[in-house]
């Protein structure tokens, strides 16, 4: 029998990747897309490289400075953060450290990844996992040689990311010029922020009626950052079993309410893993700016022809920008008989 958090996991797969990965900003699948039949209960995956436009790699610092680092005073989670480190001094196979601390989540959800002109792509870093299960010290490293001076600096683009939940964020850069010298750059602190977000008409202990009326509820995304957030959604999924008896897309009934066209009932999707289900809606139809808010409308119903032997079930929802989930809660239900 799988816990209570497998099968949690399992859900949160229902059309987004798990909260916690570091896969770019992408459109997520939309409400009528198979859901993924892959990393059943799966860890967190890996952050991976995508093609990208040129970033800016203006120099920052001062012309005196052989070493320089800046980055975003904000990181909103679940977007990329830009950073750029600039040499005034020439490097051979040297070695770039960044020594991360953080405050309010652990240094093992943070990525940073660099630049490579030549691929186009953005690359991970060498990681050295920081110690104990929650480190708030964490280091990465890579490779560099490069012909710069005060009168031409050498910079690399480099991006952020936490993965986890609101905090701070400290980098001290270093690097090794590969002829014994070490230079140093002044630390730089960021904040981890992401939008509000609030779910109202859900209460604990809700009881739903096979047949009966549905429970509205409501999933508001105020953006208190500073930064768009693009290809906003929100996913909400289910799950429920009892006595080898288990809800599937046909028990429950989900409806959006769209203006100007009223409630409309939303597809619900099977997972591939578990006898879980689910959908993504769209929460925005264009990325939520700075102080903006988008508001989804819901409401939930048990069909009549439910098993009566599942009186139980969890759901939630998650809030992304992309593949990117920032937000979740769960909402768990009982379901009754007609009175």
């Amino acid at each position: 029998m799988r816990t209570t958090a497998a099968r949690t996991a399992v859900a949160l797969t229902a059309g987004l990747l798990l909260a916690g990965t570091a896969w770019p900003a992408q459109a997520a699948p939309a409400a009528a897309t198979v859901l993924p039949r892959t990393n059943c209960g799966a860890a967190a995956a890996g952050a991976r490289t995508d093609a990208a436009q040129e970033p800016d790699t203006a120099a920052v610092g001062k012309a005196a400075q052989k070493l320089s680092f800046k980055v975003a005073s904000q990181l909103p989670i679940g977007l990329w953060s830009p950073a750029t480190l600039t040499l005034r001094t020439p490097v051979d196979k040297g070695t770039v450290r960044l020594d991360v601390s953080s405050r309010g989540f652990s240094t093992d959800s943070v990525a940073v990844q660099r630049y490579e002109p030549g691929s186009h792509r953005w690359v991970d870093l060498n990681t050295k996992p920081g110690g104990g299960s929650w480190p708030h010290h964490g280091v990465f490293t890579f490779p560099l040689t490069a012909k710069a001076s005060a009168a031409r600096p050498y910079s690399v683009a480099l991006r952020l990311q936490d993965l986890d939940r609101p905090g701070t964020l400290t980098v001290a850069a270093s690097a090794k010029d590969g002829h014994g010298h070490t230079y140093r750059a002044h630390g730089r602190t960021a904040t981890a922020t992401r939008p509000q977000v609030t779910v109202a008409g859900w209460k604990k202990g809700t009881a739903l009626v096979r047949g009966g009326a549905a429970q509205p509820f409501t999933v508001t995304v105020k953006n208190t950052t500073n930064r768009s957030y693009p290809a906003l959604t929100t996913a909400w999924y289910a799950y429920g079993e009892a006595k080898g008896h288990a809800l599937t897309t046909k028990d429950l009934v989900l409806q959006q309410y769209r203006s100007g066209r009223g409630w409309q009932t939303v597809p619900l999707l099977a997972n591939g893993c578990d006898p879980g289900l689910g959908a993504v809606l769209k929460a925005a139809d264009r990325p939520l700016a700075p102080g903006g808010t988008a508001v989804v409308r819901l409401r939930l119903s048990v069909a009549a022809t439910a098993p009566r032997e599942v009186n139980t079930a969890e759901s939630g929802v998650t809030v992304a920008t992309g593949d990117q989930s920032f937000y979740s809660r769960q909402l768990p239900f009982a379901i009754r008989a007609r009175g």
